[in-house]
């Protein structure tokens, strides 16, 4: 469903991804992992279509990022961690917007956008009558998780999706991407919060500047590198342990 093929991305004498190449099947949820600037947001872009590569491709349900781009991204859903939306629409005209623009019949979308407000717990009221640019981070956060599901696509990349989330939204996203894996939907999730990635993803991929450390199911990497949990295993890799000895010896020099 989702096949990476030597991704390399440099902004002039920077090397954002380096020749990354990985391959997830139907019915998996990858974490996608790796510290600040490792390269995942612009793996993400390049994936789904917004910025071209300098090397390599990928391949989207059979068709090729870089020569079949639309039909890539009538297949893909995606959550940027920016969550951005049109401040000026109200969410249910932002709905049903991108229902348009996805080609889905008006008499189809309502029903679809009922359903997911209801899952998410926002009133149609909330919908109609206040505008996007006045809504909560939570509030944006679930109606840009609606827009990307909207068109039921086989394959949907989240970044940071439980950003501005409550406990409670979080325990329902997180059952729904499993439910969403199990019909045989790929996911690729990236994300900072290890113990759920831990929890609800069939494999991890962790990358560290624009470069592909491991690639396994976190049981299975744990075990290989004896690091006892995820999070142990993230700080050995990019250089964590030695950032958690700085933290230590700096907050030192605050005592008496």
């Amino acid at each position: 469903m989702i096949s990476a093929q030597h991704l390399t991305k440099r902004f002039g004498y920077q090397t954002a991804v380096d020749d990354l190449s990985f391959e997830i099947p139907a019915g998996q949820i990858v974490g996608f992992l790796g510290p600040n600037g490792a390269g995942k947001t612009t793996t993400l872009k390049m994936l789904t279509g917004m910025i071209q590569p300098t090397a390599g491709t990928a391949n989207i349900c059979g068709f090729d990022l870089l020569t079949q781009t639309i039909e890539v991204k009538r297949r893909i859903g995606f959550v940027p961690e920016s969550g951005a939306v049109y401040e000026s629409l109200s969410g249910l005209e932002y709905l049903e917007m991108i229902a348009a623009l996805y080609g889905i019949a008006s008499e189809t979308a309502r029903p679809r956008i009922q359903q997911f407000i209801s899952f998410f717990d926002l009133s149609m009221d909330t919908l109609q009558n206040k505008l996007l640019g006045a809504y909560s981070k939570g509030m944006r956060r679930k109606v840009v998780i609606t827009a990307a599901l909207l068109h039921n696509p086989p394959v949907v990349f989240f970044d940071e999706p439980l950003e501005g989330l409550d406990a409670n939204a979080s325990v329902g996203f997180k059952a729904l991407i499993q439910t969403l894996a199990k019909e045989g939907k790929s996911i690729l999730y990236s994300s900072h919060i290890l113990d759920v990635v831990e929890r609800v993803c069939d494999r991890v991929i962790i990358i560290d500047k624009g470069k592909l450390l491991v690639d396994g199911s976190a049981e299975e990497l744990v075990a290989q590198h004896n690091s006892g949990t995820l999070e142990k295993l993230f700080t050995e890799l990019t250089g964590g342990s030695e950032l958690e000895s700085r933290a230590e010896a700096f907050a030192k020099t605050f005592l008496p």
